[in-house]
């Protein structure tokens, strides 16, 4: 999977990404200077981005783009502090349930490995695990929104005045706060 997102992923990616594959998910869908952008608009795209040898369906791009709006709506509730929806939540803990993984020993650590490797459930449920993970444990406080005006990503603020998903948002805010300050002294 981890290959799949890098050869998708050609924008900058949110800090916190590398960590969590479900917050890179998410921010698969945002805008850019030419409108909306989603990496998952096809099912080979959804395929390609999970690192599949298999393509997909209408039915399983469904899947993938739903788990994506429930782990948005996790996040966000998450970050504004409000209990998610509860479809949401049925969403990614299906997904959570729709592969087995046990653990395995590769001595001299314990690796997880899924019943059905390869497959669209495997990619689906370990994203639904790390989106359980990421709201429930140590990342939960770091989630952030960007701030900039438009943008969708999420990223994780490792950096207590980090506001912004990328310098490319964060250039946006300061040109037009400078632009403001021009009009108004013009003015």
């Amino acid at each position: 999977m981890e290959a799949g997102l890098r050869e998708a992923n050609v924008v900058t990616a949110a800090p916190g990404e590398e960590r969590s594959p479900a917050l890179a998910l998410v921010n698969t869908r945002r805008l850019s200077a030419g409108g909306e952008v989603d990496d998952l608009a096809g099912p080979a795209d959804a395929a390609a981005w999970l690192g599949l040898p298999v393509s997909l369906g209408a039915d399983e791009l469904r899947r993938v783009t739903d788990l994506r709006a429930a782990v948005r709506e996790l996040l966000a509730a998450l970050t504004e502090d409000r209990v998610p929806s509860a479809e949401a939540v049925e969403t990614v803990n299906a997904a959570a349930r729709a592969d087995a993984a046990a653990p395995q020993l590769a001595w001299p650590r314990r690796e997880w490995r899924s019943t059905r490797p390869g497959s669209l459930e495997e990619a689906l449920a370990a994203l639904a695990r790390d989106a359980i993970d990421v709201v429930t444990g140590d990342l939960a406080p770091l989630v952030r929104p960007c701030e900039a005006h438009g943008c969708v990503r999420f990223f994780l603020r490792e950096h207590a005045r980090r506001r912004w998903c990328s310098t490319t948002c964060g250039d946006r805010v300061r040109a037009a706060r400078h632009q403001r300050l021009v009009v108004e002294r013009r003015g």
